[in-house]
């Protein structure tokens, strides 16, 4: 048997069995390996671990059982957690949520949204108390602010600009002088949020590839998982997913038009210049 048949049998277990949560030395004899081994080969070919795998398997059916309004003990029973407590460190975990404020989406939370005109178009913004949650490049208004309500469809909404917008929208001024007012209330999955975490280290005026991303969080072999967090990112420019390029030196897609990803390093690489 190759490593791949083994890896794909062990998934194809996992992902029958996760209902009993079965433990790492169950899966490893399933493929006839020590548990050290099936570890070290598991996390190489898909870049997690096979608890964290199992992780994946078992809040993707948690969040089909929590749309179907199940209570959180139901759900926490036919995951195969042994209570609400397990599957409430399971979301903090994976989504830096509660399993209810999952279920709840976005319940009780008010949002301000506001339009402004930026260098590089228009922008659709939107705060919490906590900080900036959405930041996008518009081309159809209603379009826009459809996408941000989908994100948080119990929120409540005011179309208001505050502070914390204000303090933001100064980085397109070329204000940085104090970007520790500039606060985010990001909603992601572990992975995700230290995707974006990584973003925030590269320095304006500069690029990183997918690949080097990848390695900075220590998963060099997940480039497109990288990507697709990447491509997800709620906040355009503050999180500066539009300093990734591909390993060849192109600058790649962007979810905002390549044109104005290609216009904004070159418009920070003019600021790194003096011009």
């Amino acid at each position: 048997m190759t490593d791949f048949e083994r890896i794909t049998k062990a998934i194809h277990f996992i992902k029958d069995n996760f209902k009993q949560q079965p433990r790492l030395e169950e899966v490893a004899a399933h493929i006839h390996l020590s548990p050290f081994h099936f570890q070290r080969l598991f996390k190489e070919w898909s870049g997690v671990s096979p608890k964290k795998f199992l992780q994946y398997i078992s809040i993707e059916y948690s969040k089909q059982l929590l749309g179907k309004k199940l209570s959180l003990a139901e759900v926490s029973f036919e995951t195969g957690l042994s209570g609400t407590g397990r599957l409430h460190d399971l979301f903090i975990t994976i989504e830096g949520m509660t399993p209810g404020e999952y279920k709840n989406e976005g319940e009780n939370l008010a949002i301000n949204y506001s339009h402004a005109e930026t260098v590089f178009g228009d922008v659709l913004i939107a705060s919490t108390p906590k900080g900036i949650c959405h930041l996008s490049f518009v081309d159809t208004t209603a379009k826009a602010i459809k996408e941000l309500k989908q994100s948080f469809r119990q929120a409540r909404f005011v179309q208001k600009t505050d502070m914390l917008q204000q303090n933001a929208l100064k980085i397109f001024n070329r204000d940085w002088s104090d970007l520790s007012k500039i606060k985010l209330h990001l909603k992601g999955t572990e992975f995700q949020l230290k995707v974006w975490q990584a973003l925030l280290q590269i320095p304006s005026g500069e690029a990183d590839t997918y690949s080097g991303i990848a390695g900075k969080i220590s998963l060099p072999k997940a480039p497109r998982a990288v990507g697709t967090a990447i491509g997800n990112n709620p906040v355009a420019f503050l999180i500066p997913c539009h300093r990734v390029i591909r390993s060849t030196g192109i600058t790649g897609e962007y979810r905002w038009n390549s044109d104005r990803k290609t216009a904004m390093l070159g418009w920070e690489a003019a600021q790194l210049s003096g011009e």
